[in-house]
Parts: C-alpha cells; structure tokens; sequence
C-alpha cells in the first residue's frame, strides 16, 4: 500500500520558523491553534518551543486526514505563505479569477489570506479529490 505523503516535514519546519506566528500549524490543518499562535506568538514562544518536537505527530497526523493528488498541499502552502497577497497560490489550484481578484487587492485586503490560512488544506484536498473522481 502506497504511503499518503500530502504534507511535508522539511516545509514544515520551514514554517515552524515562522511558528511563533502559527505558520506551521495552519499547514498541517489546525487553524484554530494557529489563530491562537499567531495572537499570542506561539503561546509566548512556549508553545513554540515545544511545537519543534511535535512537528513529526501533525505531519503524520496531516497525512492521514488529506488525500495526494495533482494538486500539491507543500507547494500551495509555501505559495501562500511567500507570495498570497498576489493570489498565485489560488492561480496554481487553477482558481484564476479569485487569484487575479488578490492580485489587485492586495489579498482582498488580507481578509482573503486569514480565509485561506483557515482553509487551504480543505481547498486542495477537496480539489484533489474532484481529479479522482474525474479520473475513474
């Protein structure tokens, strides 16, 4: 049986470097922790702390609860946390019009970038699986 690898631990960690802000826990599906992260900064950087051991848990944890695909979680993470504002990682999910819409807005004034920081692993799993069932 193929292993599902849909997160990354190396991008995790990158995002860890950020944790402070909740980065790492909005990549691997926990945004309501990441929220909490991201207005505490890391729980006082406590949280933070502690986060870099348990990092391995929410990539397994995060493999297990989102399906592979065309679609590449890692990249459209890594897309949103450097370039969001411009919408190229709603371009990349081959959502245009919503990524040219960020891209003259500034991410819809940032209140598009919390919506996706809260949903994007949803996005592409749900993506992900309309190219599976496209498929059989």
């Amino acid at each position: 049986m193929e292993k599902n690898d849909s997160h990354s631990l190396a991008v995790g960690y990158i995002a860890w470097i950020f944790g402070f802000m909740g980065a790492h826990r909005f990549y691997f599906g926990r945004p309501v922790t990441g929220t909490i992260w991201f207005f505490t900064l890391g729980l006082f950087f406590v949280g933070w702390i502690i986060d870099f051991f348990l990092i391995p848990s929410m990539e397994q944890e995060a493999d297990n609860t989102y399906i592979m695909g065309e679609t590449d979680y890692s990249v459209a993470w890594l897309l949103l946390f450097f370039t969001g504002i411009f919408g190229i990682h709603r371009m990349y999910m081959g959502k245009w019009l919503s990524g040219i819409i960020y891209l003259f807005t500034l991410g819809l004034f940032g209140l598009g970038i919390l919506y996706d920081l809260w949903t994007l692993n949803r996005q592409v799993h749900e993506q992900n699986s309309q190219q599976r069932a496209w498929a059989t």
